[in-house]
């Protein structure tokens, strides 16, 4: 009975991400049905946007979750082999999942001629070039927070999975420094889009590390932990690129 017991639980346990996830990516589809609705009473540039959206989300939480999720034991083999510390490969591989994730919503901006208006009318990103966006808008203020990542996995032994919900909601945290409400309708898709920035870089990670068990509390405590470890990193990047190099802080085209 206490062997069935334990099965039984470990089911439930394995099945939970599953729900979690078709839960999520029903968001995600109700999301974008709720953008083409407003869309359509809209204008072009609206319909264009809701077109770049959804690009993404094939191209990033369809196409990539699902190649992500399939090879992820043989990607794992392949990192751990490398010759760093998993640190380091946990922040590289991230960083180089970001500047991907980028590229797609760069990629979605630039067709806007493609989607029935002139660059600029609609866009995702806040520019049409990938070195503006990655450099002064996006990729750069997301390494601190990756860096804070690998710090914290050094302590606690998060799952992949709760890495992938807990930066996730950390994303939904950053984007309601730029759009509030975007932010909140947009739920679903930002924990996709962040979180798969960091599963498989988390998946990645040896299970032999030295890190204690996360207990309840730590979940709470993580996001504000995370943003607390990146500051003394985050805000010279912030200062450097507002107040040295003057860059303009929304879309520019």
């Amino acid at each position: 009975m206490e062997v069935e017991n334990t099965i039984t639980g470990e089911l439930k346990v394995s099945t939970l991400p599953r729900l979690i996830v078709r839960i999520l990516f029903a968001g995600v589809i109700l999301t974008v049905g709720f953008l083409c609705l407003v869309a359509l009473n809209a204008g072009a540039p609206e319909v264009a946007m809701v077109k770049m959206v959804v690009g993404l989300i094939v191209l990033w939480i369809v196409l990539g979750g699902a190649l992500m999720y399939h090879f992820r034991d043989q990607v794992r083999e392949f990192i751990q082999s490398l010759p760093f510390d998993w640190r380091v490969k946990f922040v590289l591989f991230a960083t180089m999942l970001a500047l991907i994730e980028e590229m797609i919503t760069v990629l979605m901006t630039n067709l806007a001629p493609s989607f029935g208006v002139k660059p600029g009318e609609a866009y995702i990103t806040a520019s049409a070039n990938y070195l503006d966006v990655v450099l002064f808008h996006s990729v750069v203020v997301f390494v601190p927070l990756f860096i804070a990542w690998a710090i914290l996995l050094s302590r606690y032994d998060f799952s992949p999975f709760s890495v992938f919900l807990l930066f996730g909601l950390t994303g939904i945290v950053c984007e309601m420094t730029i759009s509030p409400a975007g932010a909140v309708l947009g739920s679903a898709m930002w924990i996709f889009i962040y979180g798969l920035m960091v599963y498989l870089p988390a998946y990645c990670i040896p299970m032999e590390r030295s890190a204690r068990t996360a207990k309840w509390y730590h979940y709470l405590l993580v996001i504000p932990a995370t943003f607390l470890i990146a500051m003394p990193l985050l805000l010279p990047i912030v200062y450097f690129v507002t107040q040295v190099l003057q860059h303009p802080p929304g879309a520019h085209f």
